[in-house]
């Protein structure tokens, strides 16, 4: 059945990293469903026209690398310019790895991966942070790897812990704003990133990335004077 707009975030306007698959795309198509202007952004260009065909003239999408500075500096002119001002921002993008140790990880693995989960959520906090008034949101999805390791996965873990670190030091200086900061950490997710380290995973017993999704838009549509630190979700089974 399809969804109808809520218009509950009509007037809004947010950005969505990392938003052509999964979690990330799940969050975007519930933020048009909810009225909201949106902007994504994501590296395959296939993808992201298909994920951007839903935003019609209430949105945009632009490719970016969020490892390059220049980029991501970029993107924020052109959203400044077309756009004004951000009242949300979800850092969704960031990769995995295979199951490797450290002794047998390649260094160039090592550094993509905290180019993009640490570097990229750092350079695109940074320049959205000016476009952000008193009331605004941002959401940064890490991932229970942040507080719970997983064999093989020393670069993961390593920059989901520290993207932990940076969100509450985030949060400590933009109070004062009135911006307030979340700390997403989904459990089992039925999403690609499995293919990456866990291929068989059993994915029936997972949440959707909608259901993702739908605890986002309760973090964002909060009364101004409550917020959400930290939102663990995973399935109520506890299975995985």
């Amino acid at each position: 059945m399809k969804k109808t707009a809520n218009n509950s975030l009509k007037g809004k306007t947010a950005l969505v990293t990392g938003a052509t698959r999964g979690i990330g795309l799940a969050i975007a198509n519930a933020l048009v469903d909810a009225g909201a202007q949106v902007i994504i952004t994501g590296r395959d260009a296939a993808k992201l026209r298909a994920a951007g065909k839903r935003l019609s003239t209430r949105g945009a999408a632009f490719s970016v690398d969020i490892r390059d500075a220049q980029e991501v500096k970029t993107l924020f002119r052109d959203v400044k310019k077309r756009f004004g001002h951000l009242d949300f921002l979800i850092n969704n993008a960031g990769i995995a790895h295979a199951n490797l140790t450290v002794e047998k990880m390649p260094f160039d693995v090592w550094r993509s991966v905290v180019a993009t989960n640490l570097d990229g959520l750092f350079l695109v906090t940074h320049h959205a942070l000016p476009l952000m008034d008193r009331g605004g949101v941002i959401v940064n999805n890490l991932s229970r790897a942040a507080v719970q390791p997983f064999l093989g996965m020393s670069a993961y873990n390593s920059t989901k812990a520290g993207a932990l670190m940076f969100t509450n030091s985030l949060r400590m200086e933009v109070r004062k704003q009135g911006i307030r900061v979340t700390a997403l950490m989904p459990g089992a997710i039925e999403t690609d990133i499995w293919e990456q380290f866990w291929a068989d995973a059993p994915r029936d017993k997972m949440l959707s990335p909608a259901e993702v999704a739908s605890a986002v838009l309760h973090v964002l549509t909060m009364p101004a004077g409550a917020t959400i630190e930290q939102l663990q979700i995973g399935p109520a089974s506890g299975d995985l």
